[in-house]
Formats: C-alpha cells, structure tokens, sequence
C-alpha cells in the first residue's frame, strides 16, 4: 500500500486546529511567522509577528472565517490548502494588475499550499488541493481560482520551498485552465466546482 493511500482529508476547524498548529510550529510559523494569513483581510492585528498572526489565524478558524483541506498522516497535518471566498482572502499578490485584468470574480480562490518538509515531493500538494475543491463542492461549488508558479518559460529551477500555491502545471492535471498571468511568475489559474 503507498503511504498516500492512508492519509486523509480533513477540515480545518476548531477541532483541527492542534494539528494545524503543531504542523505550523515545526516550520516556525511558516514564511517568518506568517501563519497562513497574509491573504485575509488587512488590520491592525495583522503582521503583528508570529504569536499574533497565530491568535489571528485561530480566531478566523474559530469563527469560520478560515478555511483549508487538511492532509492528515493519521492525527497529524502534513499538509493545507488554504480556500476561502475574495470576502474571506481579499489579499492577493500584485492586486493592481489582477483587478485591472479580471472579467469575474471568483467564488472561491485557493491562495496557499504547504506541505511539511518531511513530505514534499511525493503528491501531497496534489492531494491538498484536490481535498480544497472537495471540500468546496460540499460548501455549493462554483468558480475556482487558484494562482500559482508559472514555471513553463522559466529556466532556473525553484525551490519547492517558495512555491506556496504550486505550480501551473499541476494545477492543469487537476482540469483548471490557464487564464492570465499574474506578475512576472504567477498566473491565475480556472476552474468550476460542481456542487456535491
């Protein structure tokens, strides 16, 4: 049996939350503390430092404002993929260009992924995403965004390390469409959820 086969997909919650954090804290809060909350709503809690995005980030999961399809290797999170609706993840890298270029707006965006250090490289990002558009269709479905890495013109190899959202190409195996670039190295990425 490979390993993949007996993870599971669980729901970033209330219930959840002690396995999130104790995967969060063996990455030291993940991109210099960050807690996964740089796409929620701009205030003054915000970039406050580590132990303040982290109280902001359990108080959003708290009040169902934070969502991501956890991969669990048993009681522990190994992975996320954080989703949510522009209401709940406003923030997005180069937003002057994005608004500037938008024909819709999505009904959800999937803004980050990571993958515990011990993990990647072997699916898990594919199956954190794949658990996100799950758990999306159980919550109505609808137009998905996501905004990866587009490596395809890019000859100098990246660290998965910095590739918080995947890439271009993994995000075309799992059916989304390429929809326009988004700064010099991502782009946003397409696809409809149907309702579960």
């Amino acid at each position: 049996m490979a390993p993949e086969e007996t993870y599971t997909i669980a729901t970033l919650s209330p219930q959840t939350w002690p396995a999130f954090d104790a995967m969060v804290q063996r990455h030291n809060g993940i991109f210099g503390g960050c807690w996964c909350i740089w796409f929620h709503p701009d205030g003054p809690e915000r970039g406050q430092g580590a132990e303040a995005n982290r109280a902001l980030k359990k108080a959003y999961v708290e009040q169902g404002k934070a969502h991501a399809a956890l991969v669990m290797d048993g009681d522990e999170a190994i992975a996320w993929a954080e989703y949510g609706t522009p209401e709940e993840l406003p923030t997005l890298h180069h937003r002057k260009e994005y608004d500037a270029t938008k024909t819709e707006d999505p009904d959800y965006r999937i803004t980050c992924v990571f993958v515990d250090k011990r993990y990647r490289r072997q699916g898990v990002t594919e199956l954190a995403i794949t658990g996100a558009l799950e758990q999306i269709a159980q919550a109505g479905g609808g137009r998905v965004e996501s905004y990866p890495h587009d490596l395809t013109h890019q000859t100098k190899k990246m660290s998965s390390s910095f590739l918080y959202n995947g890439t271009r190409r993994l995000y075309e195996r799992l059916g989304f469409t390429y929809d326009r670039p988004k700064g010099l190295k991502n782009c946003v990425m397409v696809t409809t959820v149907d309702p579960a």
